[in-house]
């Protein structure tokens, strides 16, 4: 084996030099200043070519006069650039181990790197030189976008998160047993907090007041022990005095007890008077009879063009604040009849006559019969005939309560301006306090004839209606026979 062939590249300059050369990226179309036919001396070609025969008659320029690569005519002259300057010095200042190796003319240049390279491109090695290129600098970009999608996709997971849990810990931890009991020790409950009970309140809302209050210390336990102690428990509106960190137990026991409660709730009945009504009212909401007198005694300072308010306090139950007043307690109700009749499509300058005949309905008739005795009363109103109402009799008489639904011949025979039995027309005011029902059955009379009717069973509320005086006295018989088979029933 000769010397050059058992040579490590690492020991061979000439290797060297020519894998640099070897790296430089492909020349352009521009057409070359000097002769890049022959092989740059140190380069693999004339290495090749050295090692491949023998030395040989040499021109001035290192090339074989005998070869087809030397050239016909001389080469322009060009001073060499500063890269070129110093590869070409490199190159000579390197001997050449070949045998068959000549030094180059002083005429001779380096041949110029190829236009469109550099330096980097010289130290870049074979492998990364063409990774280097365009589809590698898209690939890096791709990476950079489906980099920066992962950071959003996790930072978004990650506030989600955050947010999820800020919102739902609590509900999270519990349902996942995490956190610590649903309920309050008994004997830590401290303080003082207010609950309001609103009408129509359940287990669910209530459990939410309770522990919006701060009262119960989850949201739920109060409504979870109702179910699970199977509790029917009627809730009445109110302001309730409870104190903070109670059990769910305790929490109902205090709801139960009246001494909690600071908010006043009385009810006006269907079909109740203001003389019927008032007394309760005052005794349950701890003000003076003579308050609640004085405040219903001027109709006008309510906006009621009436003699009176009978009719006007609605019949519901209501709810007040401890420090209302009996002026206040009064508004409200009237107030409630004006959403009563806006709702059944009264105009204001009906809203007296239409309470009045409301009221006669409420007090005469049972609720499945409220249209047919509406129909009466506008029947016998258009042929103005008189009403004979027994419940506008006892009304005037003063005797509506006693219980009874026949009248005395007192209160038949008495002239005041609510007997009908005496005065045609309507009375001069309600007689008491409609429902909604009633007021509907006033604007809307069933279809029919009837001039006539009387309820004979005062048990079941079955009330025969006539269109002649003959058919209604015998209803009227039927009437007697009841009573005289049930002396208690309030014939």
């Amino acid at each position: 084996m000769s010397e050059r062939e058992s040579a490590s590249p690492q020991h061979d300059p000439g290797a060297r030099l020519g894998d640099l050369f070897e790296n430089l990226p492909a020349p352009t179309r521009q057409i070359p200043t000097v002769d890049n036919s022959a092989p740059t001396p140190g380069s693999r070609r004339a290495a090749r070519e050295a090692a491949g025969r023998p030395s040989g008659p040499h021109d001035a320029h290192g090339t074989d006069p005998l070869s087809e690569d030397a050239p016909d005519t001389e080469p322009a002259r060009r001073e060499p650039s500063g890269a070129e300057a110093l590869f070409a010095s490199a190159a000579s200042s390197q001997p050449d181990s070949s045998a068959s190796s000549t030094t180059a003319s002083p005429r001779q240049t380096d041949p110029a790197p190829p236009l469109g390279g550099g330096l980097d491109d010289l130290f870049t090695p074979p492998e990364e030189h063409a990774a280097a290129k365009g589809p590698k600098k898209k690939r890096r970009t791709g990476c950079l976008i489906a980099l920066a999608i992962v950071l959003a996709i996790v930072g978004g997971l990650a506030a989600g998160g955050i947010w999820a849990w800020n919102t739902y810990g609590d509900k999270i931890s519990e349902a996942l047993g995490w956190g610590g009991a649903a309920d309050w020790e008994p004997g830590i409950a401290t303080g003082e907090v207010m609950v309001t009970i609103r009408e129509g309140d359940t287990g669910g809302p209530v459990s939410t007041a309770l522990y919006d209050a701060g009262v119960t210390r989850t949201e739920d336990v109060f409504y979870d022990y109702l179910i699970n102690e199977n509790l029917a428990v009627t809730f009445y509106p109110g302001i309730y005095r409870l104190q903070e960190k109670m059990t769910a137990e305790a929490a109902l026991a205090a709801l139960k007890d009246e001494k909690n409660k600071l908010e006043n709730t009385v009810s006006i009945t269907e079909g109740g008077t203001i003389a019927s009504s008032l007394e309760n009212i005052a005794g349950t909401l701890g003000i003076p009879l003579a308050d609640f007198e004085a405040a219903v005694a001027d109709p006008a300072a309510y906006g009621v063009t009436a003699p009176s308010l009978e009719g006007w306090l609605f019949p519901a139950v209501y709810t007040f604040d401890p420090e209302v007043t009996a002026t206040q307690v009064i508004q409200r109700m009237v107030e409630r009849t004006r959403e009563s009749l806006a709702t059944a499509g009264v105009a204001d300058e009906d809203a007296e006559r239409i309470l009045t005949i409301a009221s006669i309905i409420e007090r005469e008739g049972r609720l499945d019969d409220f249209a047919k005795v509406s129909r009466v009363i506008q029947n016998r109103l258009d042929m103005d005939m008189l009403l004979q109402m027994d419940s506008t009799a006892q009304y005037g008489y003063g005797s509506l309560h006693e219980g009874v639904v026949s009248s005395s011949a007192e209160a038949l025979e008495d002239d005041n301006p609510w007997n009908t039995y005496v005065h045609t027309g309507l009375p001069v005011t309600p007689i008491a306090s409609p429902s909604d029902a009633a007021i509907e059955a006033a604007m809307n009379p069933a279809d029919g004839p009837w001039l006539y009717f009387v309820t004979i069973n005062l048990e079941t509320g079955e009330t025969q209606f006539s269109e002649t005086l003959a058919e209604h006295e015998q209803g009227v018989e039927k009437w007697r026979d009841w009573c005289e088979a049930n002396p208690d029933g309030g014939c």
